[in-house]
């Protein structure tokens, strides 16, 4: 078996220590940095290498960390795996994603139990899994983003094999798989990744410190290190796409960015494996050349989230205006509208939470829909909350079903946070399982003066260290036999059958949606092709002027609604959603 690291930080040599042997590695004469020898090997073979004497490392590029991040390498075998099934003809343009984490979707918080419970989400009319970051992490509870491995799988989630079963059943019941990946930073904890090479550049500072090397000397093996990984996860594991974490914190000046680099070669794979694989960056830009193709100046990421949306719904629901909120509070209906015909609120416009101008406009005449995603909740919008609180905590079930036929009906593509689609009552938190104490206390306490600072009590603050946050964040699935979360669960399954089977909820012009609002009354109308969506956000009846066909139809309804009279009439109950057709 070949064995070989880039180590330019080795002066003399590279030991491979496997299965308790030495065995000396020679200096690549072409390839600058790199050290390799062919060695004997199987799959589950413990390995790792020192530099000029000193600790045996974990393998940079390890497949699999069984005692975690700084443990050995183990040897992994990815042709011994039967798959079963091939992965689904999907387009993302259609599809209907589902956020989940790995460790609290079940009790048991592994990859194998959530397989067991994938059924559920392809009852529901889910077409892509959306994992939150599988790499390993230092301790078992954690969100992921502090992974330090980029190329293996979480040893308390299952590890490699666990991950190929996953994808393997659910490609068998029609799902495809995103993986969220993060390539701006690595976890404080367990990063082996200096001591072999320039990984990291003093050249850019980011909140976690210097930044990935993507531009400084160096950088060509570093980017090299972040694409192999990425692609390995599509060709490897079958993944369907990656989302991308936080991408406007790649520091990254070369003239060809590490984020059309990436998008070349995810189209490349594709189109070498017929397959539909994609990128979903998350960004806070607001800069449509992102989902802008490479051919005509663009990025050439596939889609990405849209937090714009959220912050004006999230107003519109529950009137909050603290930080980032602020801009939306103003007038949240008017928000809510720019975001279902324009995507991005701030497209220009003074921000005052930035203080100042933000975005820039999309343009609607050659940017399709599908280039957006839109959602109610996410881990980020939950979980950086100080107890952790979703809108099932404060809102009536009837906003709830308001926000769900916004996401579901609207114009970008939906996304689901896990449990939202029953008013799931459980919190999801801030977790962590840092095993060095001094960095476990200095999260907690940082934790605590965060949310002191906006008048937060600190004991008040979930301690994220403490097993029981993680415990509590588990989701409960017993509430969905009960109402209202089976009411709320039956809605969900309602409109994203509609989504499936409406054109028009699917079309990608953004121009042709258009939309109608009182901001005072707290109602909103928007139309795509034949359907209207109407919602009721105010605790009073909304008499809307819609006119009338004399064909028009209700085609779901939360609160009992009839389609307008002879006098066009829509008489909509308070804190309730009805979609029509008028076609």
């Amino acid at each position: 078996m070949l064995f070989e690291v880039w180590a330019p930080h080795a002066r003399d040599r590279v030991t491979l220590e496997l299965n308790g042997a030495e065995h000396p590695l020679e200096r690549e004469a072409e390839r600058a940095g790199w050290w390799t020898g062919v060695v004997p090997a199987a799959d589950g073979d413990r390995y790792g290498f020192s530099l000029d004497g000193g600790p045996v490392l974990p393998d940079p590029r390890a497949r699999r960390l069984p005692d975690g991040p700084d443990g050995l390498a183990a040897v992994v075998d990815h042709d011994t795996y039967a798959w079963q099934h091939a992965s689904p003809k999907l387009k993302l343009r259609s599809g209907v994603l589902y956020e989940l984490h790995v460790g609290t979707f079940t009790p048991e918080g592994t990859l194998d139990a959530a397989t067991a419970r994938l059924g559920e989400l392809a009852g529901l009319g889910i077409t892509h899994v959306e994992l939150m970051p599988l790499c390993p992490f230092p301790g078992v509870n954690g969100w992921g983003y502090d992974g330090v491995a980029p190329w293996a799988v979480h040893e308390p989630y299952g590890g490699p094999a666990a991950l190929k079963r996953f994808v393997d059943a659910a490609h068998g019941l029609g799902l495809g798989v995103v993986l969220d990946v993060v390539h701006n930073h690595l976890g404080p904890s367990g990063n082996h990744l200096p001591s072999f090479g320039p990984y990291f550049t003093e050249t850019h500072h980011t909140p976690w410190g210097a930044a990935v090397n993507l531009d400084a000397p160096g950088s060509d093996e570093v980017r090299a290190y972040f694409l192999g990984s990425a692609l390995a996860w599509l060709r490897d594991y079958r993944i369907d796409g990656l989302r991308l974490d936080a991408v406007h914190a790649l520091a990254d000046t070369r003239a060809l960015t590490f984020l059309e680099e990436l998008s070349a070669a995810v189209d490349e794979v594709a189109r070498e494996q017929g397959r539909k694989h994609f990128l979903i960056a998350e960004s806070d830009l607001n800069d449509p050349r992102t989902t802008t193709p490479r051919a005509i100046g663009g990025l050439g990421v596939h889609a990405q989230w849209n937090d714009d949306f959220h912050h004006a719904l999230h107003t519109a629901l529950t009137g909050e205006s603290q930080g980032y909120y602020a801009d939306f509070a103003r007038a949240p209906m008017a928000a809510l509208a720019k975001t279902l015909t324009r995507i991005f609120f701030h497209d220009g416009t003074y921000s005052t939470f930035r203080a100042r101008h933000h975005g820039r406009p999309v343009d609607r005449d050659r940017t399709p829909a599908h280039r957006f995603l839109g959602y109610s909740q996410t881990h980020d919008q939950i979980g950086n909350r100080a107890t952790g609180d979703r809108l099932s905590t404060t809102l009536s079930p009837g906003l709830l079903a308001c926000a769900a036929a916004l996401v579901l009906t609207g114009p970008a593509i939906p996304m689901l946070f896990m449990g939202e689609e029953w008013g799931a009552s459980t919190p999801w938190m801030y977790f962590t399982d840092h095993t060095d104490p001094e960095l476990a206390e200095a999260v907690r306490q940082g934790r605590r003066r965060e949310f002191a600072a906006h008048g937060w009590a600190e004991e008040d603050v979930p301690d994220p260290q403490e097993p029981a946050t993680r415990d509590r964040s588990v989701l409960d699935r017993t509430e969905r036999e009960r109402d209202p979360h089976r009411r709320l669960l039956t809605w969900y399954r309602q409109l994203i059958a509609l989504r499936r089977t409406l054109p028009d909820l699917t079309d990608p012009d953004l121009g042709g949606v258009k939309v109608a609002y009182d901001e005072e009354a707290r109602w909103l109308v928007f139309r795509r092709g034949d359907i209207r969506i109407a919602v009721n956000l105010g605790k009073e009846p909304a008499d809307i002027a819609l006119g009338s066909t004399g064909r028009d139809r209700v085609l779901a309804a939360w609160e009992r609604t009839e389609a307008p009279g002879e006098d066009g009439l829509l008489r909509l109950p308070p804190e309730s959603a009805v979609i029509l057709t008028d076609g």
